[in-house]
């Protein structure tokens, strides 16, 4: 079993976390998230190229032709082309977004061309973020019942360090934030909370075997238990995002890029949030081990 000092070394986690949340909240104060029609509304072109047409070119004629605030991305097969403009619809922009395509002498055939409403999308983020605080109230709920109320403070911390950064990620290179992304921060809060459960599992288990009072010796221990176990998840899981994000196409480039952001913050957060934060709480071996009754007196005499 490995023998690595995680807690010997987290202060400088703290720093490290620290420093990401307020960079991270001040892109988002500041910056704000670059909202996709999802939620804002507006047109959608799709166009058909007879060959394969390089994005970054596509992009250049969109600018040329004044076009603002508009994402580019294919669409099924690499010579459909899905322009998204945030600008109110009229009947000739479709006409219009093809004209400044083929102004470099490219085939270029209109598809079709609609406006997006940004009711669906309004609803969907009212309801998600009320679903997000339930689900937070729950699983406080849940880790207080089962392991202490102690735990329950450090796992809300853990998934509150993950969504904030990562978020601020977004917000800070201008990424498109849609309902996709927003599914994928939801599922990063499942993959973080799976991930702290384990190793408050580990740490609960050994303090109740261990005669120990040494809490940073007793949380390395169940931390390397658990590290292959991690390692191999969040290895497997990052393979697996790796190809959706470099052979997925456009269409989930960035859900895939949360979620390769989320599983690294969310194994980070399990060790040095959720974990440490029990140490910062001043957790000890008589929260999770009752202290036994003393014997009852023997019985006076008669």
């Amino acid at each position: 079993m490995t023998q690595i000092d995680f807690m010997g070394k987290r202060r400088i986690a703290y720093a490290v976390s620290i420093i990401l949340a307020v960079v991270a909240l001040g892109a988002l104060t500041f910056k704000g998230l670059n909202l996709g029609l999802d939620f804002t509304g507006g047109t959608q072109v799709e166009v058909r190229y007879q060959n394969a047409p390089q994005l970054d070119q596509v992009r250049e004629r969109l600018e040329e032709g004044d076009f603002g605030n508009f994402s580019v991305q294919t669409f099924g097969a690499n010579t459909d082309i899905l322009v998204r403009l945030q600008q109110s619809f009229d009947e000739g922009v479709g006409t219009q977004v093809v004209d400044a395509l083929r102004s470099a002498g490219n085939s270029v055939e209109l598809v079709r061309a609609e406006y997006v409403g940004a009711q669906v999308g309004d609803q969907l983020r009212d309801q998600s973020g009320l679903g997000m605080l339930i689900a937070l109230g729950v699983v406080a709920l849940y880790v207080a019942f089962r392991f202490q109320y102690k735990f329950a403070l450090g796992a809300l911390i853990s998934l509150g360090h993950d969504v904030v950064i990562l978020l601020g990620f977004f917000a800070l290179l201008g990424l498109d934030f849609d309902l996709t992304v927003l599914a994928a921060v939801l599922a990063v809060i499942g993959y973080s909370l799976n991930d702290t459960i384990i190793v408050y599992d580990r740490i609960r288990e050994n303090i109740r075997r261990s005669q120990s009072n040494d809490l940073v010796k007793i949380f390395n221990e169940a931390i390397n238990q658990t590290l292959s176990r991690t390692l191999s998840t969040s290895g497997t899981t990052l393979l697996v995002l790796l190809a959706l994000f470099f052979l997925g196409g456009d269409m989930i480039h960035n859900f895939s890029l949360a979620l390769i952001v989320g599983v690294v913050l969310g194994t980070f957060s399990s060790i040095y949030v959720a974990a440490a934060m029990l140490l910062l709480v001043h957790l000890e071996r008589e929260d999770l081990i009752p202290a036994q009754k003393e014997n009852a007196v023997d019985d006076e005499a008669p």
